[in-house]
């Protein structure tokens, strides 16, 4: 990879064609359930100059990642719970980089942090219940013109998790905020 690339993607692409043993499954909950207080422990007290610095040239602003990840951990939940609740249901993708740039990206994180905590104490208590026949459950992703189990799910959030993490964790260091 490219020095661009690897602050694109800190963790490698998302992995796809994953098999999902019952503890990797595991592993993903956990990941899922401990991302909130990671993420905050990480970004907490961050000034408001280290909020607004983008990760990469070109990327998101620490502030626009924090604020990212409440808004698709909240499509995540979403999606998990139609496709528990509807035969294959068509979820509706969304604009990302539009999403990013609202007014709503320039408030302050502590609203998205509360917003993962809460979202994510919802979320683990329904994954952890989930039967082996209902993490086979799928939902149609239009825009990707692709079927996802919830098993895929698990391990898309797991990883996507730790790709913003590291994005942040990455420019902290390079920056001397953190050790």
């Amino acid at each position: 990879m490219q020095d661009l690339d690897l602050l694109r993607y800190p963790i490698g692409l998302m992995p796809s064609g994953l098999t999902h043993s019952p503890d990797e499954l595991a592993n993903y909950i956990a990941a899922i359930e401990k991302f909130p207080r990671k993420l905050a422990a990480l970004v907490t007290d961050l000034s408001d100059g280290q909020l607004d610095t983008p990760y990469r040239p070109g990327g998101w602003t620490v502030r626009q990642v924090v604020h990212h990840l409440a808004d698709s951990h909240i499509n995540a939940y979403v999606r998990t719970r139609l496709a528990l609740t509807e035969d294959r249901p068509t979820i509706s993708p969304y604009e990302e980089a539009e999403w990013a740039k609202l007014p709503d990206s320039a408030l302050p994180i502590a609203p998205s942090l509360s917003l993962l905590a809460n979202l994510h104490l919802r979320w683990v208590v329904c994954l952890k219940t989930l039967t082996d026949e209902q993490l086979q459950r799928t939902y149609y992703h239009p825009g990707n013109q692709a079927v996802y189990t919830l098993a895929d799910l698990l391990a898309m959030y797991a990883w996507h998790g730790e790709h913003h993490y590291q994005h942040i964790i990455r420019l902290a260091q390079r920056n001397g905020w953190i050790l």
